[in-house]
């Protein structure tokens, strides 16, 4: 079961699949080893603009059409550029039900037309790890998101609202000058709001060639044919640390089948195993994880791709008049995929916050940067993400990751569904991260030691400030209310002051809310 195995059920899917894994593998390697071309796609002029055409212009639809339709409905000349058509992907999007809410309270669906946007829903979820118990959880991850109908009923929307849409149509470059920005030597615009991904050349030109401090890399499939599709996991491993790797399945239930992914974390060492190696492991591994044969399986499409991260994120450009957006900016967790659950949270927020630098000309690059804060609900969890993955030559024992990772499970779950839920949807909160660190701490003083050889005093030093950090941004979050009448009476303070509000609350995890 290697490379022929993928080969033989990929080349039966519907479209390049194959093609489209290799050319993804091809983009990998070259990350790692650092040949990328940097793109030099961003220049600048002093020629004053003169009058611009739109007040923003969006590059890359898939995802930008949110903000896109959000921005066109309040009112604001909006121009959205796809390089291919603007249409959703057959595999779900997954996210848990309050997320959605903000869809209807933007005004960019009504209720009915959310609820038909939802394919599938289940329940329970499971978390587990080796050897150890499981942990079940309800209302995470468990909506289904038609992509499709989403993103064909979000487009009209966009259009009936005023904005244009000019799909098959690439951005090319950008010409930045001291009124606002030129893209494609075609469309003038006060913004250009960059929701091209992780692999945007915008984003490219910004990092210089650096490369990612870590990578999530994912294969899957959705089949059908499993016996039993009625619940789904958020994290489970049932083997041991395997080619420097410790492997982690997702499962859902989908309207086509069952969805199952493989994911592990990793640096960016150019020996590390690309998608093609990861997919032999999943078929290798798959029969077990879910009791089926491959035989027994119709597989409906493969689903694969490379997730990097890094710390300097979320990214704030050089240059004024730009802003990205979603994996385009890194404002979302090391651990986890990013895409449209991390553009959806940060929806209202980027919504509102762009629509205030607009109406108040608040363009800089300093300006704009205010949009795309430092976290530290984000930066803590580079700490997990390394207790989650060993280098490329370290040696742990290969049950550590999972005993661990059972163990503050476990803690968490008697800490109860208050600690336990935000973390499972990518939300850090101090008081629960306090809670479960000292729990398992005295609980299992042992384990915890062993962490700090494999991730490095450097970095636990480096994760305490952030921690810390953690706990100040509760605290000012709690305090903003009080601190805003002095705030208001303060001339031209009013953007930044709220752009501050809104870092101390994204990034103390204070956001989140349950219903």
């Amino acid at each position: 079961m290697s490379n022929s195995r993928t080969e033989e059920i990929l080349s039966q899917l519907p479209g390049d699949t194959l093609g489209n894994l290799r050319r993804a593998d091809s983009i990998l390697q070259s990350i790692r080893e650092n040949t990328l071309p940097i793109p030099t796609v961003v220049q600048e002029s002093q020629e004053s603009l003169g009058t611009v055409d739109w007040d923003a212009i969006i590059c890359g639809g898939t995802l930008g059409i949110l903000i896109g339709c959000a921005l066109a409905v309040k009112g604001w000349r909006v121009a959205l550029l796809e390089r291919g058509i603007l249409k959703g992907r057959q595999q779900e999007w997954n996210i848990s039900r309050q997320e959605l809410a903000v869809f209807v309270e933007l005004d960019l669906l009504k209720p009915e037309e959310l609820e038909r946007a939802i394919a599938t829903e289940y329940n329970p979820a499971r978390v587990k790890f080796k050897d150890g118990a499981e942990v079940w959880v309800e209302d995470v991850l468990n909506i289904g998101v038609d992509p499709v109908y989403l993103l064909a009923t979000l487009k009209q929307r966009f259009l009936d609202a005023g904005g244009q849409l000019w799909e098959n149509t690439p951005f090319n470059g950008a010409v930045v000058h001291p009124d606002g920005v030129v893209v494609n030597d075609q469309f003038k615009a006060k913004l250009l709001i960059d929701a091209m991904g992780n692999m945007s050349p915008i984003v490219q030109q910004a990092r210089q060639g650096k490369k990612p401090d870590a990578l999530c890399l994912v294969v899957g499939t959705c089949a059908q044919g499993f016996p039993d599709n009625h619940a789904g996991d958020l994290l489970l491993s049932f083997t041991s640390l395997q080619n420097q790797c410790q492997y982690f399945w997702e499962a859902f239930p989908a309207r086509d089948g069952r969805t199952t992914y493989l994911f592990t974390y990793m640096d960016a060492h150019p020996e590390r195993p690309n998608l093609a190696a990861l997919f032999a492991e999943y078929w290798r591994l798959l029969p077990e994880y879910q009791g089926v044969a491959l035989e027994e399986l119709k597989f409906q499409r493969a689903l694969f791709g490379f997730f990097p991260s890094d710390r300097q994120s979320p990214l704030q450009t050089p240059w004024h008049h730009i802003l990205p957006v979603g994996d385009s900016s890194g404002n979302q967790s090391p651990l986890s995929f990013g895409g449209f659950g991390a553009m959806v949270r940060h929806l209202k927020r980027l919504t509102w916050g762009i629509a205030e630098a607009l109406q108040t000309e608040q363009l800089s690059a300093k300006a704009l940067g205010q949009l795309q804060p430092y976290q530290p609900s984000l930066s803590v969890t580079w700490l997990f993400q390394k207790a989650m993955s060993v280098g490329i030559n370290q040696n742990i024992p290969s049950e550590q990751i999972n005993q661990l990772l059972s163990a503050v499970f476990q803690e968490m779950q008697q800490l109860g569904t208050p600690v336990l839920k935000p973390f499972l949807q990518d939300i850090v909160q101090f008081s629960a991260l306090t809670q479960t660190l000292a729990k398992t701490g005295l609980s299992h003083p042992g384990l915890v030691a062993k962490i700090i050889p494999q991730v490095g005093l450097a970095n636990l030093l480096d994760w305490l400030w952030h921690y810390g950090n953690l706990g100040a941004y509760t605290a000012l979050f709690a305090l903003s209310p009080i601190l805003e009448p002095w705030i208001k009476n303060l001339p031209n303070t009013q953007y930044y002051w709220h752009r501050l509000v809104e870092a101390w609350k994204f990034g103390s995890g204070c956001d989140y809310f349950d219903v």
